[in-house]
């Protein structure tokens, strides 16, 4: 069961649809979190949880924004509960960020040379045959 705050409105219609969804995403995040890490690098511990959280909001996106299934008010209760993550679906309305992995890739902060992160670099700007891995999350290119 998706964890939802105690809030004196019970949840909009159309909830229950989508409920039983985020509950297996919840499982899945749960099983990430509780999954052995040994014999992996530091950073590579929290990529399963970094993907089913984009995993979750991109669901969250997608049918309010690109399928039109869910009204605004079960869209905003979604956020509101923390089911997805704002800053990232603010993101993935600006165009060119459509297929944004998390929020640390845009952060100049997090990266050595204080651009985006390498997973940000399109494609056919890379080297050929060269396979490239997010340090932040994992994702193997985001940029299209």
């Amino acid at each position: 069961m998706v964890k939802v705050r105690k809030t004196s409105k019970p949840p909009p219609d159309g909830w229950d649809l989508i409920e039983p969804t985020l509950d297996e995403i919840e499982a899945k995040m749960r099983e990430a979190e509780l999954a052995p890490h040994e014999g992996k690098r530091k950073v590579e511990t929290l990529w399963p949880i970094f993907k089913i959280h984009h995993q979750k909001s991109r669901f969250i996106y997608d049918l309010y924004y690109k399928r039109k299934t869910i009204s605004k008010e079960l869209y905003d209760y979604c956020l509101k509960q923390s089911l997805g993550d704002k800053n990232l679906i603010a993101q993935w309305k600006k165009q060119g960020y459509e297929n944004l992995c998390c929020l640390r890739c845009i952060q100049p902060r997090d990266t050595n040379f204080n651009k985006k992160c390498i997973c940000r670099v399109p494609k056919e700007k890379l080297e050929e045959g060269k396979v490239v891995e997010c340090v932040h999350c994992g994702c193997r290119g985001c940029s299209g």
